[in-house]
């Protein structure tokens, strides 16, 4: 996700390899700024990082750790608002109103719904969504099959106006006891009065705790000169910006926070609805260093996965009971963590992996479909016994599935085969096997000196 920017610190820091060599600092906080002019972060952002990170490394002796953590200081620095939310806060009243505001086509309408499914899943909260952009006519259909999808509760009616729709989605959340409501507003695509005005009415009727600007990150400079407009006209109180994974450079995030004087608060980083990450800057620098970002993976996986079952699962692959059923489950439960490659960004060390693994969709791969239609095809006693499968009933499999054969032979191979390496590593010493396998795979793991 920020594969250009981590790549231009890391060949920074690589320049730095001897105590009090002021002629390497320079080399490497000239190839930083190039770098950073590239990745699209605002000039004025790049000449205040340079500068400060400069200074302080002078101050400290140069070295390879302290430039590493003048680094770290002045990018937290940037990316934070004293005193500003981080991520998503609740008012200290329910329900908590949030209007989400945008130009058409940034992504808004989906967006929406992956806050919903944040808020449902990870947080637990009981969410209403209210569609209240009447302008594009496909806008109240999407989120019909968006809030269907993630089972969340919607209010919407072509016909009546937006602040009518507002106001009877307010009064349902009031009288149901609803967390959040989240208010889907029109967008244009440009900057217009007319925009404005509609807004402007929507906010005085909804009187938001939270007004979410969402900009498209592929937009680059222009997603932080709307958001300035919005911020003027309608004033904003974080931004979210989409479609990250399609921007290669990433460098609109890195100085949006100070050029708009709003705190970036999520990032929607995948096209699924478990896609979308709280931006915390302390752990967005962890990630930008190459470290990974441990606490948003474990807030994730907390929320997906069900502690008992999770221990129901270990004790079955410690006892190499591990089935095609279980099998289908874990496939379940990782679908609401999300991409793989926002999965292996969170991992300390496993940045390059997550670049190799692009836009894999581990759901849909070719080998994921046929390990499915071949499951499909057994009998619940060949599920949980996959040891019954004889010639006889592998034909069975081949015919019902559309594979052949070999294909059933290769596959139900593969799966003993991860079914055992499952089972030495639940072990005694079977994490310390995996981290020397990961090291051994990505040659090492993230900055050295990098602190957490």
């Amino acid at each position: 996700m920020f594969d250009t920017l981590t790549d231009s610190f890391k060949n920074a820091i690589g320049k730095i390899r001897f105590h009090d060599d002021e002629k390497a600092l320079k080399k490497a906080t000239a190839e930083l700024k190039k770098s950073l002019l590239k990745a699209d972060v605002h000039h004025k952002v790049v000449k205040d990082l340079i500068s400060s990170v400069e200074l302080e490394t002078k101050k400290n002796g140069v070295g390879k750790d302290n430039f590493l953590k003048a680094l770290q200081d002045k990018l937290t620095d940037i990316l934070t608002i004293e005193g500003a939310p981080k991520g998503f806060t609740f008012a200290s009243k329910p329900p908590t109103v949030v209007l989400m505001i945008g130009l058409q086509g940034s992504g808004k309408t989906t967006t929406t719904g992956k806050l919903a499914y944040f808020l449902k899943e990870q947080k637990k909260k009981k969410v209403l969504v209210v569609a209240a952009d009447l302008q594009r006519l496909a806008a109240v259909e999407q989120l019909r099959q968006i809030t269907s999808q993630i089972d969340v509760d919607l209010v919407a009616d072509e016909n009546a106006k937006p602040t009518e729709i507002v106001k009877r989605g307010l009064k349902k959340a009031e009288d149901e006891l609803y967390d959040v409501v989240l208010i889907d507003t029109a967008g244009r695509l440009a900057i217009d009065d007319e925009l404005m005005d509609e807004l402007a009415e929507v906010k005085k009727v909804a009187n938001p705790d939270e007004l979410f600007y969402v900009a498209d990150a592929m937009t680059g400079q222009d997603a932080v000169r709307t958001a300035q407009t919005f911020k003027d006209k309608i004033g904003i109180t974080g931004v979210i910006l989409t479609k990250f994974d399609g921007d290669s450079k990433g460098g609109v995030a890195l100085g949006l926070t100070q050029q708009v004087g709003v705190p970036l608060r999520f990032i929607g980083a995948g096209e699924k609805m478990p896609d979308l990450e709280q931006f915390i800057p302390d752990r967005i620098v962890s990630r930008l260093m190459g470290a990974g970002d441990v606490e948003s993976l474990a807030e994730k996986a907390a929320a997906a996965i069900d502690p008992k079952e999770a221990k129901r699962m270990t004790q079955k692959i410690k006892k190499g009971q591990f089935n095609f059923n279980d099998f289908l489950d874990q496939m379940e439960q990782m679908k609401k963590l999300g991409s793989m490659k926002s999965i292996m960004g969170m991992i300390p060390g496993m940045g390059n992996m997550a670049k190799q693994i692009g836009d894999m969709d581990l759901e849909n791969s070719d080998e994921i479909k046929m390990i499915k239609a071949m499951v499909s095809s057994m009998t619940p006693k060949e599920r949980e016994n996959p040891d019954l499968l004889n010639n006889t009933r592998k034909r069975r499999l081949a015919a019902g599935s559309g594979l052949s054969q070999m294909q059933v032979n290769r596959q139900l191979k593969q799966f003993k085969s991860a079914a055992k390496m499952a089972k030495k590593m639940s072990g005694k010493g079977g994490m310390k096997q995996m981290q020397d396998m990961m090291k051994q795979m990505q040659g090492g793991g993230g900055f050295p000196g990098m602190t957490r």
